[in-house]
């Protein structure tokens, strides 16, 4: 009887993994502690925050500029006047002699100095800078401070330590005299000045910024009432949802009505609705496997109880004998079909993005598979046979489930093959994808129960192989972790028409291609 096809020396298969059990226990990792990013924010605050912090920042620069333009108001009417007491002091102003001359009677002085508020000062300087009439310390302009025609000009100074406004105006005393008669001689200018404090200037500003701020000191308030309520109103179907969900009994896991939240919550809900149903389906999959469980687990208990209340009550050490062993493949069966479960609801439970998939070379793994049920192939009297590859062929894969999924083929191969037959287990590549077969010279399976051998439990009608019906089922799981299609045929090279065998086929995906060094 061969042990191994293609007489290849091979020697004992490496230790690849460990073993399957002891790996596959869980182990518990400490969760990891929460950074200071993840701390909770509230919404709410975190709007209210984004729209009062531009509010109460604008608002100081707001009164800034509403100050400053309330000065320039303040500035026009007050300027008009002194222009108007400039233009009338300026028609006063004559030469008489080759001297200037202000012929300002005593009321018009008194009537330009009525004033209770501001203190006026005016000034009337001949061409040589001589003060004709009016206060000698109201200084004079810059000699580039405007250009000497008869339009009134402004500017600021300070006048005994108080800031005062200044408006001047450059009289001619020779208006009719040609300017060519004269030789090109500059014009003989007499200044007129009218100064003032800025007391009433002030207290207009004032009352405009009155005007101005204090009714934004009452609207403020007002405004951050109306947002503080907006808000509230526009996050209210966020506490809705919040009470809709808190209301809905633990299992209830029907998709929530995405018709009754705004636009902008409906992906949310969307996420919520599709995690549900995942949710539905992992815990309707685990009702079915404790149900699954509970039904298959009570044949073999059944069968040990039997047994053993049979061996106490025989006599005879043979009959014992014989019940014993009877309750020891009992046993053994009920082991199996504990480990099949579990295996199962690991391959179940086991999301794609969590399976830790690596490199490895399939044929070096399978053969160490092959290498395991040697002595099992003996038991059964059933020729077990390795065909080799040429070189290696590589998957990305994890070792344990893949050992699992094949060590499943080959007990199922080994189960329904008829002593005398072979199993053989082949490896190979096709234009780049590993291919793992498993070809047996069994009774086979028809095309139409093909597709639900891999449901749980599920048997072959008239098949007498003894088994739980798990394993094509955790073939499956593990297949579709890793990304492997699995198709059943007949064996192409079965000579027996009653048994025509069975060829199980998975093909891998390529594994990626290692990146580019020259690549930017």
């Amino acid at each position: 009887m061969r042990s191994l096809k293609r007489r290849s020396a091979i020697g004992p298969a490496p230790a690849l993994e460990p073993a399957l059990d002891a790996t596959l226990e869980p182990v518990y990792v400490p969760p990891r502690p929460e950074p200071e990013e993840s701390i909770q924010h509230s919404l709410f605050g975190e709007i209210l925050d984004w729209m009062l912090a531009p509010l109460l920042l604008l608002w100081p620069m707001s009164i800034a500029i509403t100050y400053l333009v309330a000065k320039s108001i303040a500035n026009q009417p007050f300027d008009h006047a002194l222009e108007d007491s400039v233009t009338v002091l300026a028609q006063q102003v004559k030469e008489v002699d080759g001297k200037a001359v202000a012929r300002l009677p005593g009321s018009a002085r008194d009537i330009l100095r009525a004033d209770d508020v501001d203190s006026v000062y005016f000034q009337i300087t001949g061409p040589r800078n001589e003060v004709v009439d009016g206060d000698r310390e109201l200084p004079m302009p810059a000699p580039d401070d405007a250009e000497r025609s008869g339009r009134v000009h402004f500017r600021n100074e300070n006048l005994h330590g108080t800031p005062v406004r200044v408006a001047y105006a450059w009289v001619n005393l020779q208006p009719l005299l040609d300017p060519a008669a004269s030789g090109g001689a500059e014009p003989r200018l007499a200044l007129v000045q009218v100064a003032e404090t800025l007391e009433k200037r002030a207290q207009l500003a004032n009352e405009i910024i009155k005007g101005v701020i204090l009714p934004q000191f009452i609207i403020l308030p007002v405004i951050l009432a109306l947002v503080w309520f907006a808000l509230s109103r526009g996050l209210s179907p966020l506490a809705q949802l919040q009470e809709r969900i808190r209301a809905r009994p633990p299992d209830d896991l029907s998709p929530i009505d995405s018709r009754q939240v705004p636009e902008e919550i409906s992906p949310l809900v969307g996420s919520l609705n599709d995690m549900l149903a995942r949710l539905a389906q992992t815990i309707d999959a685990q009702k079915r496997f404790i149900a699954d469980a509970a039904h298959q687990m009570k044949t073999p208990l059944a069968g040990m109880r039997m047994q053993s209340e049979l061996a106490l009550r025989q006599v005879d050490p043979d009959e014992i004998h014989r019940s014993l062993e009877q309750l020891a493949k009992s046993s053994e069966s009920a082991t199996r079909l504990v480990n099949q479960l579990l295996a199962l609801a690991r391959a179940e439970n086991q999301p794609p993005a969590g399976l830790a998939l690596e490199p490895l070379d399939l044929s070096q793994l399978a053969r160490s598979v092959v290498q395991d049920w040697v002595q099992a192939s003996f038991a059964h009297e059933i020729d077990l046979g390795y065909e080799d590859p040429d070189g290696a062929v590589d998957i990305m894969g994890a070792g344990i489930m893949l050992r699992e999924l094949l060590s499943n083929l080959i007990d199922n191969a080994l189960r329904y093959t008829p002593a005398g037959g072979s199993v053989t287990v082949r490896v190979r590549s096709d234009a780049g994808q590993a291919l793992l077969e498993v070809e047996d010279t069994g009774p086979g399976i028809a095309p139409g129960e093909r597709p639900r051998v891999f449901e749980r439990f599920y048997r072959i009608l008239g098949s007498s192989a003894s088994g739980s019906g798990l394993g094509l089922a955790i073939v499956r799981e593990i297949a579709q972790q890793h990304g492997a299609d699995i198709e059943i045929f007949n064996n192409p090279r079965s000579i027996h028409k009653k048994f025509p065998g069975s060829l199980f086929r998975l093909t891998f995906p390529p594994p990626p291609s290692p990146p580019d060094p020259d690549a930017d």
